[in-house]
C-alpha cells in the first residue's frame, strides 16, 4: 500500500462503482451502475457521475462470470433508482432516493458523513471523502437494497427457492 489517501472526487466515484461491479455477491446481483457520464468533471456543487439502480430480479445470472451484465441501460433494469452519485473536487456524494432512512442508519458509525436532504420524498446524502470510505458506501447500498428486497418479499422467494433446492438434494 502506498499510504496515500485518495481524495479526488472522480476517483472516489470510480472506486465506488468498482465496488458495486466487483462485489456481485448477495444482494448486489440486484444492483447496476447506469447512465454513467463519460469524462465527468467535478464541481463545487457536484456533477452527476452515474446512477445506482435496483431490480427485484437478479441482474446477474452467474455472479462470477456475468459482470458485463451490470452495464445495463436504466430502462433494462426493472426497478428503481436507489441513488445517484455526484463528484466534487475532493469527495463524492451519494444521494439515496430510495431507502433513505435505511441509508442513514446503515451509515452510522462508518467513515461516511451523512445528513438528510429535506425534499419530498426525503433523501439521505452520504459524503464519501476517501477511497477507503467507498467500501462503506457500497455497504450502505447493500443495506438499502436488502431492505428493498425485504419490502418486496424477494428475500422470502430466494429463501424458499434455496429450501426447495435443499429438499431436492436430499
Amino acid at each position: 500500500m502506498t499510504g496515500e489517501r485518495v481524495t479526488d472526487g472522480v476517483r472516489i466515484a470510480e472506486l465506488l462503482s468498482s465496488e458495486l461491479h466487483g462485489r456481485t455477491d448477495g444482494v448486489l446481483v440486484h444492483v447496476a451502475v447506469t447512465d454513467a457520464v463519460a469524462d465527468v468533471e467535478p464541481s463545487v456543487d457536484g456533477e452527476r457521475a452515474y446512477d445506482v439502480v435496483y431490480a427485484a430480479e437478479p441482474l446477474v445470472a452467474e455472479p462470477e462470470q456475468d459482470v458485463d451484465v451490470l452495464e445495463v441501460d436504466v430502462g433494462s433494469a426493472t426497478g428503481e433508482t436507489v441513488a445517484s452519485v455526484y463528484v466534487h473536487p475532493e469527495r463524492a456524494r451519494v444521494e439515496f432516493v430510495a431507502g433513505a432512512a435505511i441509508a442513514a442508519e446503515a451509515a452510522d458509525g462508518t467513515r461516511l458523513r451523512v445528513r438528510p436532504k429535506g425534499t419530498t420524498p426525503p433523501r439521505t446524502l452520504a459524503f464519501v471523502e476517501s477511497g477507503a470510505a467507498a467500501k462503506d458506501a457500497a455497504d450502505v447500498v447493500v443495506a438499502v437494497v436488502d431492505g428493498l428486497l425485504e419490502d418486496t418479499g424477494e428475500d422470502d422467494v430466494d429463501d424458499a427457492e434455496d429450501a426447495e433446492g435443499s429438499e431436492d438434494d436430499a
